[in-house]
């Protein structure tokens, strides 16, 4: 059953079309992956779905709901949460407040002495559980400018996930961090899996999109190359030659594993 569909997405900056009449859909359930070269549309694609930048036409519903256009905040109630590639935490406030914000609403939509009494807020405990659950318990009651740069994007997933969201989407979650945290979030993911969280993962680390997604869309040039299984992916030679550099020697090492 389609979760999220994207009809017709077109987005253009300064005369460059960025995102080309694209349409997908994501399985209720299921781990997919957006792929592609730098440029290829990905980020901006899923800045258009999740309202931060609006795009120029197409449609985007979530569980039947047409959410096309709707606000940041609007999409984030409707059940969809992001992190980004660049890592947002408040630095000041503890992991748990951290949580306790997210769970709230975003900083935008309430301020933070009406957060701080928001009845959506959960108790300590699953603050608690959601900070073990990314490796941070030591530093729960820590500020988060404490926090490498690779924690602080296992603070920002928490964060998404902490109101249970419909769909979250991970935008680069590897990007710029350690093995110890790629093994972080592989684990983490993998428990996803399990409770059949809904994921959008935008990753061009190749084997670990291999390793945990369902399903993949490959993009180029702000269009749909093609959608389909890891291993259809790893058959496809436009996906080799739409590449052309290290990650199509990491699709076609996986290809020979």
């Amino acid at each position: 059953m389609s979760l999220l569909h994207v009809e017709g997405l077109c987005k253009s900056f300064a005369g460059i079309r960025a995102v080309d009449d694209l349409s997908f859909s994501i399985e209720a359930g299921s781990v997919t992956a957006l792929i592609g070269p730098n440029g290829s549309g990905k980020s901006t694609t899923i800045d258009c779905i999740s309202g931060f930048t609006k795009a120029d036409a197409g449609r985007v519903t979530l569980a039947g709901r047409d959410i096309t256009g709707a606000p940041a905040h609007a999409v984030a109630s409707a059940g969809l949460m992001r992190t980004f590639q660049n890592v947002r935490v408040y630095e000041r406030f503890s992991l748990r407040d951290n949580l306790r914000m997210a769970a709230g609403g975003t900083a935008a939509a309430k301020p933070w002495h009406l957060l701080r009494s928001a009845k959506r807020i959960p108790a300590t405990a699953l603050i608690d559980e959601y900070i073990e659950r990314v490796g941070l318990k030591t530093y729960r009651e820590a500020p988060a400018a404490i926090l490498s740069y690779g924690q602080r994007k296992l603070l920002a997933l928490a964060a998404a996930l902490i109101s249970r969201p419909a769909i979250v989407v991970l935008d680069e979650p590897l990007a710029g961090v350690n093995p110890s945290v790629i093994r972080d979030l592989s684990n983490l993911l993998d428990g996803l899996k399990a409770e059949r969280q809904t994921v959008v993962l935008i990753e061009h680390h190749i084997p670990f999109v291999m390793r945990h997604c369902d399903h993949v869309v490959v993009l180029e040039a702000g269009r749909k190359l093609m959608q389909g299984t890891p291993a259809s992916v790893r058959a496809d030679e436009r996906v080799m030659r739409a590449y052309l550099g290290s990650a199509a020697g990491d699709v076609a090492g996986e290809k020979a594993a």
